[in-house]
């Protein structure tokens, strides 16, 4: 595997060790602040502050013109939308579930809406048909969430 193929899967595994993280502690700020929606505002609102850093830093150091106007707008939102339900759930999940139930669950999720949309092309992704390896991983997966769950 190529130094670069390595940092790559390196990274996805940090940034799901992360999420892993993210959950518990969300949790915690949700309950001591007495409101998971409070806990989630905090955590997106330190994100995007965090974030604005570092693009207005990385757009000035490279000398790139951001450009605001060339998305649609409902790009903007989309995908602020659907973290606020992946965190908040977390925020509420994880106390009653546990950390690795709910990260085996967001990840069957995470597995079951990418195949539909690799077989969709959703949004100008390659097309990816539905194999028996995807299918048997799927449920393997999902096998697996019910396990950490139940057992």
């Amino acid at each position: 595997m190529k130094p670069m193929a390595i940092f790559w899967v390196l990274l996805g595994v940090v940034s799901g060790a992360c999420i892993a993280v993210q959950a518990p502690i969300n949790a915690r700020l949700g309950g001591a602040l007495g409101m998971p929606f409070a806990a989630a505002f905090v955590s997106f609102a330190a994100g995007a502050l965090i974030l604005a850093v570092v693009t207005f830093g990385v757009a000035a150091a490279t000398r790139t013109t951001i450009a605001w106007s060339a998305p649609p707008a409902w790009l903007f939102v989309a995908g602020g939308a659907l973290g606020t339900i992946y965190v908040t759930s977390t925020i509420v999940l994880t106390p009653q579930l546990g950390a690795a139930a709910v990260m085996a669950l967001a990840v069957t999720g995470q597995l079951l809406a990418g195949i539909v949309m690799d077989r969709v092309g959703f949004l100008g992704l390659p097309v990816h048909e539905i194999s028996p390896g995807r299918i048997a991983g799927a449920v393997l997966l999902v096998a697996g969430a019910v396990m950490i769950r139940l057992l």
